[in-house]
């Protein structure tokens, strides 16, 4: 396999985890944020991989900050699960 078809399929896989995760927050009535926020986090990953082959400023800056953004959201929901409730 060459590395830029090994890129291209860990691109896609991080894109299916995306389609995914949107799809599930969209037709779940309970959100789970750790899985959403894990699924999110982990495609932002893949695809940073991706871009390391094939790179491309816009796209590395957008899944940079979405990579933030749900390591954020994924902290906060763990959080919340280790803080005792009333």
């Amino acid at each position: 396999m060459t590395t830029k078809l090994a890129g291209d399929v860990i691109g896609l896989v991080g894109s299916a985890l995306f389609i995914a995760a949107f799809a599930y927050a969209n037709l779940t009535h309970h959100l789970n944020k750790v899985l959403f926020n894990a699924a999110n986090l982990a495609g932002a990953v893949l695809l940073l991989i991706s871009l390391s082959i094939t790179f491309n400023l816009a796209s590395f800056v957008l899944e940079a900050v979405w990579g933030l953004i749900a390591a954020a959201g994924l902290l906060s929901a763990l959080l919340k699960l280790r803080t005792p409730r009333p």
